[in-house]
């Protein structure tokens, strides 16, 4: 056992966890399976709660005696009408949304998954994969990037190893990267390349052109230069946890329209002088992208509102003040 007596996750599983010395040295270091209460539950300064990968933990004998502070966390929403959220990666710094550019990128879901990596604390980047499948990679690359301010947008070839460089420039030795995105967008693959050897498993492409999902649980894998990757599966939806900051970084454009709003407390619906709802008319703003917004704001606040029942009770009486000022509104038409 380390002096320190602090380990590294690697793995979750239903029941248990992988963890290695946080100093780990070898690559290939045997990891310690550690078995869970019935409840998978864990002391932590925060309260108790489940270990997930990227978490550093305190063993007690056969056991882990608590989870230490974790300085960023990606939570996804569970599915179902309960408040319950998953973390998918403790103690991240740098969040890769990974989107292929074949088929056509999804930039709902990208806007999506930024606002998740956004509310992490950690810094996203995104990677378009599959450049060597489209006529005009750097068109599409525009295209994402103009609704993903703020950050650092890539387009990569791994067959042709094009773009690559960039993001291995990342790979400082003690830095954790998380990778999330659909199924088929080529995780593994790139992971592999980003390794500099095989770490997972690929599945080519199917009848129908888009990749096989292959990665079916979260691990952490410790590249040859000490930066540590984790790869987590392809999901078809991500439940949004998130908070009015992360918002207001993934939609920037928005949030700065919305200073320039004539009511400090404008829901962007029909008030008068409203800046958000003017840019969209004269179309500065893409009724797509201001939907999109919409949306995701909208799911966040119910989110919100399922862990909080006082929230409730404020969201409850601001919609009533909503629709109050709606019907006059109408009334003085």
């Amino acid at each position: 056992m380390q002096e320190s007596n602090t380990w590294r996750v690697v793995r979750a599983d239903k029941g248990a966890v992988l963890v290695v010395p946080e100093a780990m040295s070898p690559i290939d270091d045997e990891p310690i399976r550690i078995s869970l209460a019935r409840d998978g539950l864990v002391p932590s300064d925060e309260g108790r709660l489940v270990p997930t990968v990227g978490d550093l933990v305190e063993l007690d004998g056969d056991a882990i005696g608590r989870v230490l502070p974790r300085r960023s966390t990606l939570v996804r929403d569970s599915a179902g009408r309960t408040s319950q959220t998953q973390v998918l990666a403790a103690n991240v710094d740098v969040v890769l949304v990974v989107e292929h550019l074949d088929p056509e990128p999804d930039l709902g879901r990208i806007e999506r998954l930024l606002t998740l990596a956004w509310r992490s604390g950690a810094t996203p980047v995104v990677v378009l994969t599959k450049a060597d499948l489209v006529a005009d990679p750097e068109c599409l690359r525009s295209d994402v990037a103009a609704v993903a301010l703020g950050v650092d947008v890539h387009a990569v070839s791994v067959p042709g190893d094009e773009g690559l460089d960039a993001l291995r420039a990342l790979l400082a030795p003690g830095v954790t990267f998380v990778m999330v995105g659909p199924s088929g967008a080529g995780k593994s693959t790139l992971a592999n390349a980003l390794a500099g050897r095989e770490v997972a498993a690929t599945g080519g492409r199917r009848a129908d052109g888009r990749g096989r999902h292959t990665t079916t649980h979260r691990g952490l894998i410790r590249l040859d230069g000490g930066a540590l990757l984790i790869d987590t599966p392809g999901v078809r939806s991500v439940g949004l946890v998130a908070d009015d900051e992360a918002l207001d970084q993934a939609f920037a454009d928005i949030a700065e329209l919305a200073e320039s709003c004539r009511f400090g407390d404008c829901s962007h619906t029909q008030e008068p002088g409203c800046a958000v709802l003017a840019a969209v008319e004269s179309g500065s703003l893409p009724e797509r992208r201001f939907a999109s917004w919409r949306k995701l704001e909208r799911e966040a606040r119910f989110q919100a509102i399922r862990a909080d029942r006082g929230l409730a009770a404020a969201e409850k009486a601001r919609w009533k003040q909503i629709a109050q000022f709606q019907r006059q509104i109408a009334r003085g038409r």
